[in-house]
């Protein structure tokens, strides 16, 4: 090997040993975020009892006054829930990381030689890695109260992927939130006003078409909509236009943008 070739080779292995190392130590954030759930309980029964309410609620209380045309609503519910149900599991983001910056985690984590994107990158991988749970548990409920999916068992899961992609995506947002606020309970407060009006002013509960007309324009067009009417046309098996395609350009705007902001945030705030 010429001397040109041998100096061109140790960076390019120097390269790859940094991400190998940066990799790793993504995953021992995550499984140390993960190990927090099991040894502490509480707080993932919550993330599950919540969605299992929405879906006993709306199926039994309020489902017999939301008609669908040509569909049960129990299948129109379901998907939307899914999709809530994931962006409701990236809110916890932001709490993690806001309790991290109150106890000082954060700068202990800073004094360790590990990569800076370690911190951030482990709490949202952990997040998807619940989101993923808590959407198995939440299918088994919906079979349970009615929930038929007609597409294939593909299309299903491509469904699932779609609301997992677009949350984690919006968790990046919620890291940004969990930096900048003082502690957890700021954090939660900070995250109502983001994910209220784009849960429920969306077509995750009820057609769009029901909306009175100065709403209907936003509650059609914005993201939540878009992923909830991908996800349940997958689900379904029916036409669902572009919906698919908007939403993966809004997740990817949204990691595009959000991603950097978090991490500019995570410098100052450490």
């Amino acid at each position: 090997m010429s001397l040109t070739s041998h100096q061109t080779a140790l960076p390019t292995q120097t390269q790859k040993s940094n991400l190998r190392w940066a990799i790793s130590d993504v995953l021992t954030i995550a499984r140390r975020n993960l190990l927090a759930l099991v040894r502490i309980p509480s707080s993932l029964v919550f993330a599950l009892i919540q969605p299992v309410m929405f879906v006993l609620l709306f199926r039994y209380v309020f489902g017999g006054a939301i008609p669908i045309p040509e569909s049960q609503y129990v299948n129109y519910l379901i998907p939307g829930i899914l999709v809530q149900t994931t962006i409701f599991g990236a809110v916890g983001t932001a709490i993690g990381l806001a309790e991290d910056l109150q106890r000082g985690l954060i700068e202990r984590f800073r004094a360790l030689p590990m990569a800076r994107m370690a911190v951030l990158a482990g709490r949202t991988v952990s997040d998807f890695a619940r989101n993923v749970l808590v959407l198995i548990i939440i299918t088994v409920v919906g079979m349970a109260v009615g929930f038929r999916p007609h597409g294939s068992i593909v299309a299903y899961i491509q469904a699932c992927l779609l609301a997992l992609l677009f949350a984690y995506c919006l968790s990046w947002g919620f890291a940004f939130i969990g930096l900048a606020a003082p502690n957890s309970e700021t954090a939660q407060a900070m995250t109502f006003p983001l994910i209220f009006p784009m849960t429920f002013a969306s077509s995750i509960f009820v057609l769009v078409s029901t909306m009175p007309g100065w709403l209907r324009g936003f509650a059609t067009y914005q993201p939540v909509s878009e992923t909830a009417d991908a996800v349940r046309g997958l689900m379904s098996g029916t036409p669902h236009g572009n919906s698919t395609w908007i939403s993966l350009a809004w997740a990817a705007g949204a990691i595009l943008v959000l991603g950097p902001l978090a991490t500019a945030r995570y410098r100052r705030a450490a």
